[in-house]
């Protein structure tokens, strides 16, 4: 399933990576799309919407919508 967040606080090539993390650690066959300039991360994974968004929060960014 698809999932689509907007994501405060990514400024860097390391903060994409730690999102990247997150997800996968939820799920490692997750697809994980980065777009930092838009604050947009595409997800795609069977976990639960709220799991990946809190997944994502845990590691200091703030997600929206």
């Amino acid at each position: 399933m698809q999932h689509v967040f907007t994501v405060s606080g990514m400024t860097c090539g390391h903060c994409e990576k730690a999102v990247t993390r997150a997800v996968l650690q939820l799920d490692a066959s997750a697809k994980v799309q980065i777009d930092r300039a838009a604050s947009r991360v595409e997800v795609d994974s069977s976990q639960p919407r709220e799991a990946l968004a809190r997944a994502i929060a845990e590691e200091g960014y703030e997600v929206a919508a």
